[in-house]
């Protein structure tokens, strides 16, 4: 048991899919897994465990932003083992050839901050995902005719960003959309020689300000699910 997950011993999957809503782990556990169980709800944080294809699976909340996102990848690993770390969640894109639904898979996350920038100090840490989950979800996505864009995204530190100059050098420079936790994810896992991947469905557009509704974010990316799971067990 950890601080902030009071789940008990062999109650995590090794692997782990981290959506940052709590609600869209409770959809997509109750849609995807068998025989789904709650095995952490502190601080309304949830986390379920079931098997997916005979695998097991934990699903379980990250929160929003890179520190809560450091938080439960952190003691996931260190407190209870997992070894495959998987971001499901939604993100803006910065392309215009980007549509809503799209899915994005993430092969680097560029960042302003992240939690762990004290431990590097001087070095430009790259966070990068692990190279087989990258191949197997891009893999799993074409075989499902997905439109899906595989680069590099953003992972901002703020919601209410106000620097449309930096969106603009970014937009100019390939990346392909934004969210808030995918850098600090692939740095713990690096940290802890565990694997980490951020499979993202756009759900709104910087460009042009298209968005999905609430609702739709929640329970609308089946296919994001989908690809992180047949990711995370075809590259054992």
């Amino acid at each position: 048991m950890s601080l902030h997950i009071d789940a008990a011993p062999g109650d995590i999957a090794e692997t782990v899919l981290l959506p940052g809503d709590p609600y869209r782990a409770k959809w997509a556990a109750e849609t995807f897994l068998d025989s789904p169980r709650l095995v952490n709800e502190v601080r309304g944080m949830l986390g379920y465990t079931g098997t997916w294809n005979g695998n097991p699976v934990t699903i379980h909340g990250s929160g929003m932003g890179m520190p809560s996102l450091s938080i439960y990848a952190n003691e996931l690993v260190r407190d209870y083992g997992a070894r495959t770390l998987v971001r499901i969640g939604s993100c803006g894109a910065m392309q215009d050839r980007i549509a809503l639904r799209d899915v994005i898979i993430a092969m680097t996350a560029s960042t302003l901050s992240t939690p762990s920038r004290g431990i590097f100090r001087e070095l430009n840490f790259a966070p990068a995902a692990d190279w087989p989950l990258l191949r197997a979800a891009a893999a799993a996505a074409e075989s499902r005719a997905t439109t899906t864009h595989v680069g590099g995204i953003y992972s901002s530190d703020v919601f209410y960003d106000e620097r449309p100059d930096l969106n603009e050098i970014m937009t100019r420079h390939g990346i392909l959309g934004v969210e808030m936790e995918a850098a600090e994810l692939y740095t713990v896992a690096a940290r802890h020689g565990a694997r980490a991947l951020a499979v993202l469905t756009v759900s709104d557009h910087l460009l042009t300000g298209d968005a999905l509704s609430s609702e739709a974010r929640e329970t609308g990316f089946a296919e994001m699910v989908e690809i992180a799971l047949e990711a995370a067990f075809a590259a054992d």
